[in-house]
């Protein structure tokens, strides 16, 4: 299904982004977060083998999903299809503007946090305040409402996000690495917001959104990424590249697709709070591939976590089932 959906994505058939079922969104959603939540894996073991820092790997890692999005356009559309992806780029390149800065931000700010503050603390801060400036966002800008059930599950999604990564040792944390979680929260929030309030308008099509918008994030972190240092420095050249277009492939090109593809039918409140399944499956894999241990606490947050976003998939699924009649 996820490739059907990538398809009708590229190629503009019926079954577009707009007009999947929520159950889909859902899952499309689901699938982008667990491939967010490999990247921090692969980006810890670039840090430690290449002597790359924060920028340079967000750079690459939009460059190298630029291109693979470029070719999948390429070869999966029609030149009807690239021409209206010009017109669209002309009529809407402010927007773009602002989702492709706002992409750079938050991507580089979540890896300066986990720099300067470690992992545990930069994901607590920036997914822990990334679901309240998003429902705070969405009220404002979008007219979404979250009943007091929902705003409930969300707490105590954050609550277990909190319990999972305490479960830990943590670093002391900076107050510099601590004001980056704090911009790279924002940063996500604004640009889900924004991509959803285009969705919602029928602006957008999400492939345009994702593939332009990071065109844009490239060319900000590009001179910063000169500064920091562009090019490994290390003897192993290859695997760092390997590494690099993982990263580009999976956890950029793939996983925004599906992201945004899911925003369509998925509120932005909703989708802020399934998304904490990636420090869920960075932590398994960290467990299982890492050889690194749980504390019972720990398990404890794994737990609450995994089943706020299981009761929040339901209750978004059961709302849009009631509102339209269908069974």
């Amino acid at each position: 299904m996820v490739a059907k959906v990538l398809v009708s994505e590229a190629i503009g058939t019926e079954e577009t982004a707009q007009q999947i079922s929520v159950g889909r969104g859902l899952l499309c959603v689901m699938c982008a977060a667990m491939a967010w939540g490999t990247g921090g894996a692969v980006a810890a073991m670039l840090y430690q083998s290449s002597g790359l820092g924060p920028i340079a790997v967000s750079f690459w890692r939009f460059l190298i999903g630029v291109c693979i999005l470029a070719v999948f356009a390429f070869l999966m559309t029609s030149r009807l299809k690239r021409a209206e992806m010009s017109h669209f780029m002309k009529k809407y390149r402010g927007r773009l503007v602002v989702i492709g800065i706002g992409s750079a931000v938050y991507q580089a700010a979540y890896f300066a946090a986990v720099q300067y503050s470690g992992l545990a603390v930069a994901t607590v801060v920036t997914l822990g305040l990334g679901p309240i400036f998003m429902a705070l966002g969405s009220y404002v800008a979008l007219g979404e409402r979250m009943a007091k059930a929902g705003l409930l599950t969300m707490i105590f999604a954050i609550l277990g996000l909190a319990l999972l990564t305490g479960g830990s040792d943590m670093r002391p944390s900076s107050h510099l690495g601590m004001a980056f979680a704090c911009l790279s929260a924002l940063g996500y929030a604004s640009v889900t917001i924004l991509t959803r309030a285009m969705s919602l308008r029928r602006h957008a099509d999400q492939f345009n959104v994702t593939f332009l918008g990071m065109i844009v994030g490239t060319v900000c972190l590009l001179p910063l990424a000169m500064f920091e240092g562009v090019i490994p420095m290390t003897e192993r050249l290859l695997s760092s590249f390997l590494f690099l277009g993982y990263l580009g492939l999976v956890p950029t090109a793939m996983a925004y697709i599906l992201f945004n593809t899911g925003l369509s039918s998925v509120r932005a409140t909703t989708a802020s709070v399934i998304v904490l399944v990636e420090p869920l499956t960075a932590t398994m894999i960290a467990v299982l591939f890492l050889g690194e241990q749980l504390t019972q606490l720990a398990l404890l947050g794994m737990t609450i976590l995994m089943l706020s976003v299981v009761v929040l998939a339901l209750a978004e699924r059961r709302g849009v089932v009631s509102a339209t009649g269908d069974v």
